[in-house]
């Protein structure tokens, strides 16, 4: 189990790259990415050490970030 305090600079480590992927695909400013991902769905279960999605990359994360945009549902990534 990893900690609420390593949890959170994982997530430091994370959301830039969510960030920056949002605002080159969607050519949005740094607030309205940041608010994107900072009051989605996807961020309130990636801030649940339980649901493990933090071991995810930021693309993959951005993707699940994306579908959750426009359809409003996430899809969890198959296990490899």
């Amino acid at each position: 189990m990893v900690s609420q305090e390593n949890l959170n600079t994982v997530l430091a480590f994370i959301t830039p790259g969510i960030i920056q992927l949002l605002m080159d695909k969607r050519n949005i400013s740094v607030d309205s990415a940041s608010s994107l991902l900072y009051n989605s769905k996807l961020y309130k279960l990636l801030e649940d050490e339980e649901t493990k999605l933090w071991h995810l990359s930021y693309p993959i994360l951005f993707d699940m970030l994306e579908e959750e945009l426009s359809s409003g549902k996430i899809t969890f990534p198959e296990e490899q």
